[in-house]
């Protein structure tokens, strides 16, 4: 087999990942036991939460889907080098014991810090808190380890979203870290509330806010030991690893390709003509992964001091553009190729490009529906919640408005440089180049990723699926046109006019509704 530079550098090394339950995290984890047979232990931070210890939920992440592929290969031995570490980036020291400290200090050689809290929602408080001042903890962590070798910080693209051309340099601190740590230390929420436009300036929120100053605590540590920042877009289900289009997570057009699934969402406020910036799972593993063996090598290379601190941005928008209307026409036979089972209307999603037309078409297409399916849903005794969902999305519209309606341009050059420098082998092992990525099969396989891995239904019932949303398309043909008569009836009683004059007004008000 031929040698690769990257599972060599991680052979025999033990690598403390924070944020290792989630996304990024648990892709991670699974890529490193998989690809890198010979890596030491990984030491995951784990906060124990629901009545449930870090151990009671490593198993719980043991049986995570991304290890499907994994068990099918029979590897779950490689599982006992995971070890749980008790602790939280939101606590003075991580929140770890004193003597699980001491391990990590005498053990550990890489760290990769994805632990981050996402909601665009939240309290400065709170993000200053995880984001900012939990790096922070992390980079004293770092300073304290024996055998330090990287660490690789994942950011995001959007740290720099006051910008629409970025690229993969470290940008001026918005703040003073000092400053921003004191005012949500010692402010109550209502005060830190009422200063937050000022101190976010031309930040869209506390998220990407607080991200950017967490990049320059990465940026002061640089000098001592050999660091790297990565920087996701929207990240997406797998392109190839463990899985194609493998998923846990419902952010962006997951989330949305779930409800339309079901039938529920029927609008989306979207441009198909602006670029959306997504970038799958497994690119975005691989380029954490790379980033640890690449910065250690240039340490090497630098008479054995750090060199500067390497930033990649992990990206599409500059290399491998994707608009919905290179696909649009193709979402809604990609739904009905993997129709879900448990589907309670057709399926039928349409982009909308302005706001307050989506407002509109929300009431109508939403609204109206989910009220009567909720009062149906509580009297067959279940917990009706499609209201309360679309109240959520209307309520969030505003604040989410920058990233749905904006066109960021994210130079990627540098990690193309990096992908270039790779062996073969490498390249093969761990792709960070999205180049021979097809968009088209790419959303095919998300779509069937999402059926399997977020509404939990089975490939083996998909004929099934198809038998009922065939019925499905009977009974919205059937209602569209009960709908239509009802129209039509409704011009002729209110206007009086003939029903000769009335068929020729009605192709008026279908041409306005589907403007909506």
């Amino acid at each position: 087999m031929a040698s690769s530079s990257i599972t060599d550098f991680y052979a025999g090394r033990n690598v403390f990942i924070t944020g290792a339950t989630g996304f990024v995290g648990v892709t991670i984890v699974e890529k490193l036991l998989r690809d890198v047979p010979k890596v030491g232990n990984l030491y995951l931070l784990m906060r124990a939460k629901k009545g449930k210890s870090v151990q009671e939920r490593l198993e719980e992440l043991k049986k995570n889907s991304v290890f499907d592929r994994f068990k099918e290969m029979q590897l779950e031995s490689r599982l006992a080098k995971i070890v749980p570490i008790e602790g939280d980036v939101g606590l003075d020291n991580l929140g770890i014991s004193p003597k699980d400290r001491q391990t990590l200090i005498d053990n550990v050689n890489v760290v990769f810090h994805s632990a981050a809290t996402l909601d665009f929602f939240q309290s400065l408080k709170e993000t200053t808190n995880i984001n900012l001042k939990g790096t922070r903890r992390v980079v004293e962590l770092c300073r304290q380890l024996k055998q330090l070798d990287s660490l690789v910080h994942v950011s995001s693209a959007y740290v720099n979203a006051y910008l629409t051309e970025v690229e993969e340099k470290l940008y001026p601190s918005p703040d003073d870290p000092e400053k921003i740590i004191q005012l949500a230390e010692t402010l109550n929420d209502e005060a830190l509330k009422a200063l937050e436009k000022k101190l976010l300036k031309d930040h869209p929120n506390t998220y990407t806010f607080t991200k950017h100053l967490a990049e320059h605590e990465v940026a002061n540590a640089a000098s001592s030991f050999p660091c790297g920042i990565v920087r996701p877009s929207m990240i997406t289900a797998a392109w190839k690893e463990p899985i194609p289009g493998w998923t846990i997570s419902k952010n962006g057009p997951q989330g949305f390709f779930m409800g339309a699934s079901k039938g529920v969402l029927r609008r989306l406020p979207l441009d198909p003509s602006i670029i959306m910036d997504y970038i799958p799972i497994d690119v975005v593993v691989n380029g954490i992964i790379t980033t640890g063996y690449y910065v250690n090598a240039l340490k090497a290379k630098n008479a054995g001091r750090p060199a500067e601190l390497q930033i990649f941005h992990l990206t599409s928008s500059t290399y491998k553009p994707f608009r919905f209307d290179l696909m649009a026409d193709k979402i809604n036979s990609y739904l009905h190729d993997y129709p879900l089972n448990s589907a309670v209307w057709y399926p039928n999603l349409r982009l909308v490009k302005s706001l307050w037309v989506f407002r509109l078409s929300a009431i109508l297409f939403h609204f109206v529906p989910a009220f009567f399916l909720d009062i149906v849903t509580r009297i067959a005794g279940g917990r009706p919640i499609l209201m309360r969902l679309h109240k959520n999305v209307w309520n969030s519209l505003n604040t989410l408005e920058r990233f749905i309606f904006t066109e960021w341009h994210f130079d990627s050059k540098r990690l193309l440089a990096l992908s270039k420098s790779m062996d073969a082998v490498d390249r093969k092992k761990f792709i960070i180049d999205i180049g021979e990525l097809t968009w088209d099969e790419y959303f095919a396989n998300t779509i069937r990723g999402v059926r399997q891995y977020l509404s939990k239904e089975s490939p083996k019932n998909l004929e099934k699926a198809r038998r009922k949303d065939k019925i499905l398309l009977g009974l919205h043909v059937a209602l569209q046109l009960l709908f239509w008569f009802g129209i039509f009836k409704l011009i002729v009683c209110i206007s009086g006019v003939s029903n000769a004059k009335a068929a020729l007004i009605l192709p008026v008000f279908y041409y306005l509704f589907g403007l909506l």
